[in-house]
């Protein structure tokens, strides 16, 4: 009977011990043996799919990916430590010296850094596409362009990037397409249904969900994960199995608890709606987004993160941040407690204030992770920091 991908989130699971546990044992070791001296060879030499070494391959990290795969509608997965080290992971595979990257302009500040900073070490060069004009994106591709990289939502502007028009475009130009889908989850959208070749998570947010562990994931088509996987288990951003073991059983969840935070966002939104100490407020399911429309075609609902913008600039975001009693100031997301930031202060603050502005992200922006808290509570919060700053 083939089950629902939520079903498969539940009930995934490694294979049985002999003590026949209900939870889902945790392999946790750095090695594993073999038989005999053949059975040893033949692991080595990749004729069986023995498990040789958990940089390699481990059966609780290998969980954690095939309940992924199911999630995302993918062939294949490889996790690593972090989501930063499967989007380097990533660009290292694939990119060449010489290649050319397209990405979307509104990207995370540390991958940012590694476009901007460390790429052209190895004579990888690089094109910013605006994200909201997409009329422009094919004509900075390139015969050597390689890789098209985007996110969508976007952090922290929350663009969204109209996924079918660039799968059609790279699949045009014969392009690896990678999507960081870390914002919607799988629950909300689904990449590959749209043409991208591998979708990329920082599993430290959402697919966590509580604020424990570091990891990160990359599913997408099987020939690509192999290089992927080729790439990883020598350089080594291997997921460690304690981690694997804590997000496979977070995916269990990861539907209800979803659904929750994006009913609490729909109600701090409405709350904010027209607030006299706003500029604006966005949230992709608002009807004020500038892509709305797209947002409404490829998410099933608008996601847990708000964003809005202070008429007090700097000043007035910083008395906003102090005068909260109960969100957290953190730069995590994804939390099951509710966290404020100031991107232009913190997770963008590497970006100069020209890139800043090019990329949505004004002097007065406050990202808000919406939590699992009742509703009321957050809003309550929320609204009297507001009149505080």
């Amino acid at each position: 009977m083939k089950q629902h991908p939520i079903t498969q989130a539940v009930r995934i699971q490694t294979s049985r011990t002999k003590e026949m546990e209900h939870s889902t044992p945790l392999f946790l070791t750095s090695s594993f043996c073999f038989e005999d001296a053949e059975e040893m060879r033949a692991a080595f030499a990749g004729e069986n799919d023995n498990n040789i070494y958990s940089r390699f391959s481990n059966p609780t990290v290998q969980e954690f990916i095939d309940k992924m795969c199911a999630l995302e509608g993918t062939e294949a997965g490889f996790a690593t430590s972090s989501g930063m080290s499967a989007i380097f992971g990533c660009f290292m595979a694939f990119l060449n010296s010489g290649d050319h990257l397209l990405s979307c302009k509104s990207i995370f500040g540390s991958t940012h850094t590694i476009v901007t900073k460390y790429l052209h070490r190895w004579k990888i060069d690089y094109s910013y596409a605006d994200i909201n004009k997409p009329e422009t994106w094919e004509s900075l591709i390139r015969p050597n362009t390689k890789l098209i990289y985007v996110e969508t939502p976007t952090n922290p502007g929350l663009d969204i990037v109209d996924m079918e028009w660039l799968g059609k475009l790279a699949k045009k130009h014969g392009i690896i397409l990678i999507v960081d889908n870390c914002f919607a989850t799988p629950i909300l959208q689904k990449p590959a249904e749209y043409g991208a070749d591998l979708v990329l998570h920082s599993a430290t947010k959402w697919l966590d969900g509580q604020g424990r562990v570091l990891g990160g994931v990359v599913v997408g088509r099987e020939d690509l994960i192999r290089e992927l996987y080729l790439f990883c288990r020598n350089t080594g951003p291997s997921l460690s199995p304690f981690n694997a073991w804590i997000l496979s059983k977070s995916l269990e969840t990861l539907d209800v608890r979803i659904h929750r935070h994006c009913d609490n966002a729909e109600a701090l939104v409405k709350a904010l709606d027209n607030h006299p100490k706003l500029n604006w407020i966005k949230y992709p399911f608002h009807p004020s987004h500038p892509m709305y429309a797209i947002a409404k075609k490829q998410m099933t609902r608008g996601g847990g993160l708000v964003t809005f913008d202070l008429k007090g600039g700097v000043e007035g975001g910083k008395k906003f941040m102090d005068a909260l009693e109960m969100l957290s100031l953190t730069s995590n997301l994804g939390d099951t407690r509710s966290i404020a930031s100031h991107p232009a202060s913190t997770t963008h603050s590497k970006l100069s204030a020209e890139e800043q502005e090019s990329v949505g992200i004004t002097p007065g922006l406050i990202r808000v992770s919406v939590g699992l808290e009742h509703a009321a509570d957050i809003i309550a919060d929320i609204e009297q920091a507001l009149e505080k700053s």
